[in-house]
């Protein structure tokens, strides 16, 4: 197997489904959900209609002064109402409206989230992401301090948050796309589903990494004679393992109801992705970078 020689066709694959999110990103960026904008989150049920029609609820917003309302049918006769922030006195009236001119309603949740706690929110999963980064780099480092002399331990941790950042540059963009032609927003699930990806492409990082390291020890040849033999080695258990996670969340994807539907598309996602950059991504840049060349 010679992955590491054809190098330049798995970066122009990775460049295809990365550039595409950069763009993205520069141009509309992230659509910020409640959680970091502030705003109000609704859901209510009405058990006495025969079908509920999204855009006659989206009336009623409308009509109470509630303007830019998202609303999402996630089960029989329910909706879900993502909007700025509404007082009492302005959801009491919403409430009477949509009794007198939908139908019954029965509230099940109503969460408002100020700007201060959006704010803080925000802060707190850039600093989640920035931390699980640095501890990534500085756990392969400790981890792979055994390398044989030659081979910086530092080069798998750098290596390995390379490969991460394709990960996720590819699930942000394909959000910022998703924001931008159909309203998708991120919310604290969609921090969930990045530090997700990076701990499930670090673990098939490290299994390729550490054959690498074994193999150092026990086979002759060049770096990339070692990195080949390593990848073929553990290419069937990343993708079989991949493959079952992938599996259960196509599931979820299908049947888990539209409050999980876009984070579990982030998992699919970034999990594909992670897939794909532990095996022909992060060995080739601990490759190119030890070697300078392959």
């Amino acid at each position: 197997m010679r992955i590491i020689e054809h190098w330049k066709i798995w970066f122009f694959i990775s460049a295809l489904a990365i550039v595409p999110g950069i763009i993205a990103l520069s141009l509309w960026g992230l659509k910020p959900g409640i959680d970091f904008a502030g705003g109000t989150l609704l859901e209510m049920n009405f058990p006495n209609i025969k079908e509920l029609d999204a855009r006659e609820v989206a009336d009623v917003f409308a009509n109470q002064g509630i303007e830019g309302a998202q609303i999402t049918l996630t089960a029989s006769n329910t909706f879900l109402a993502r909007s700025h922030s509404i007082g009492n006195a302005q959801y009491k009236e919403l409430a009477t409206a949509l009794n007198q001119e939908v139908g019954e309603a029965k509230e099940l949740r109503l969460e408002t989230v100020g700007p201060t706690i959006s704010r803080d929110l925000t802060k707190k999963a850039v600093w989640a992401i920035i931390l699980a980064i640095l501890a990534i780099i500085f756990y392969i480092a400790w981890a792979f301090r055994t390398v044989p002399s030659g081979y910086s331990s530092w080069k798998f941790g750098l290596s390995t948050i390379v490969a991460l950042l394709h990960d996720v540059v590819i699930v942000m963009g394909a959000f910022a796309i998703l924001g931008h032609y159909k309203g998708v927003e991120v919310d604290s699930l969609f921090v969930t589903a990045i530090l997700t990806t990076l701990g499930f492409s670090v673990h098939d990082t490290i299994v390729v990494f550490d054959r690498i390291r074994e193999n150092l020890r026990t086979t002759t040849g060049t770096f990339t004679q070692v990195a080949n033999k390593s990848i073929g080695e553990t290419m069937s258990r990343s993708i079989n393992t991949s493959a079952t996670v992938i599996f259960t969340l196509l599931a979820l994807l299908l049947f888990g109801g539209a409050s999980i539907y876009y984070f579990v598309l982030a998992l699919v996602i970034g999990i594909i992705a992670g897939t794909y950059s532990s095996i022909f991504n992060a060995s080739i840049i601990l490759v190119l970078w030890h070697k300078k060349k392959v």
